[in-house]
């Protein structure tokens, strides 16, 4: 059995994605053209039922840009999960309105329906709730909390390509959804980000936004930005689109070995997945009593070779940049996951061999701690 380590994540690059940038060298068109443009059409169709596309620099760049189309500005408040990346707060702050942040559900790590409930004020506009690694959101119940107070959902997705929920892809029940392109997401374009929008208005807000405002040289609409994907990135992503579908199969399988190989192991809970959901596992995620998280994960490193992540130690509402917007907040069931959470390799290039070191690794480190 191979000891090289064993990373948390691993981006895959190969002669394809080599020759789709070289392609593009050789054309003369480098920036924002025909490849994005393409790239565009063909994750709309791939991932979101064809719904209107949008390319952009990066994930954040989308989430922002996407609230700005949807008319969120100063005054307004979007609620979001304090256990996730920053990027879902900070999208909000920078338009100017509030991230006020709820609890999550303490199976699926999405925020949970009843502190939603409880967060919604007047100026509430809208709820951004995220698939967090690789699970679907609660759909159904958050949805219907949306429709019951007059709230839009935009979705957070990008951890969460392909995943659906009772059959329905993530990216198509928001007024947008925003994936990321990111190298260690489930596929990528070196850098990047893609927002699926609900209405040809919405996306139109977002094209002028990414690009100074102008969709016609010259003739600035609105006061915008410089957030263009380039076809170098754009030429990545669409060899990777070939490739995510298969991708997907081989984490979801690494998930159900690391599944088998960790059921009834005293002190790990290993992910759930809802009845409605289709996991796409860009984090195999665990959890471990607080005491012994740390523990596992520097034994991991040192004694087996094997990487590992805790996403997310601190959450969003404790952080130095957004404490701001919640003061004296509790929130109970994220605190508690920030302290157990941990997650395990399951990318697609892991062997046979890797997945038995892996499972190995967490069983002697906690039976010897125990």
């Amino acid at each position: 059995m191979s000891t090289d380590f064993i990373p948390a994540a691993r981006p895959i690059i190969g002669d394809d994605e080599r020759e789709a940038v070289d392609r593009v060298l050789r054309s003369g068109m480098i920036a924002q053209g025909p490849e994005v443009a393409t790239f565009e059409q063909e994750f709309a169709e791939h991932f979101v039922q064809g719904r209107a596309t949008v390319a952009v620099n990066s994930g954040t760049s989308g989430q922002h840009l996407g609230l700005l189309a949807a008319g969120v500005g100063a005054g307004d408040e979007v609620i979001v999960p304090s256990f996730t990346f920053a990027a879902t707060g900070n999208s909000v702050a920078l338009t100017g309105a509030a991230p006020v942040f709820a609890d999550i559900d303490p199976l699926t790590f999405t925020l949970d329906p009843e502190s939603v409930r409880a967060a919604i004020t007047p100026r509430t506009k809208g709820i951004m709730p995220v698939h967090l690694y690789g699970h679907p959101f609660l759909v159904d119940q958050i949805s219907a909390i949306a429709e019951e107070h007059g709230l839009a959902v935009y979705e957070d997705a990008a951890q969460a390509h392909g995943a659906s929920w009772d059959g329905r892809p993530v990216g198509t029940f928001g007024d947008f959804a925003m994936f990321s392109l990111y190298p260690t997401k489930n596929m990528t374009s070196g850098e990047g980000g893609m927002v699926s929008c609900a209405s040809e208005e919405l996306a139109r807000g977002v094209r002028l936004l990414r690009n100074q405002g102008m969709e016609t040289q010259y003739a600035n609409e609105v006061v915008g930005f410089n957030a263009r994907m380039t076809d170098i990135h754009a030429a990545i992503g669409r060899v990777q689109l070939t490739k995510v579908d298969a991708w997907t199969s081989q984490r979801r399988a690494n998930a159900a070995a690391l599944d088998a190989g960790l059921a009834g192991l005293d002190g790990v809970t290993t992910p759930y997945v809802a009845e409605e959901a289709v996991h796409v596992y860009h984090q195999y995620t665990i959890r471990v009593d607080a005491a012994e998280r740390d523990r596992l994960r520097d034994a991991l490193r040192a004694e087996y070779n094997v990487g590992s992540g805790v996403y997310y130690p601190i959450p969003n509402h404790r952080l130095p940049s957004l404490a701001e917007f919640a003061p004296g907040l509790e929130l109970p069931e994220t605190e508690r996951a920030a302290a157990e959470v941990l997650s395990l390799p399951v990318h697609p290039s892991l062997s046979e061999g890797d997945l038995e070191r892996i499972v190995s690794g967490v069983t002697a480190v906690l039976r010897a701690g125990a």
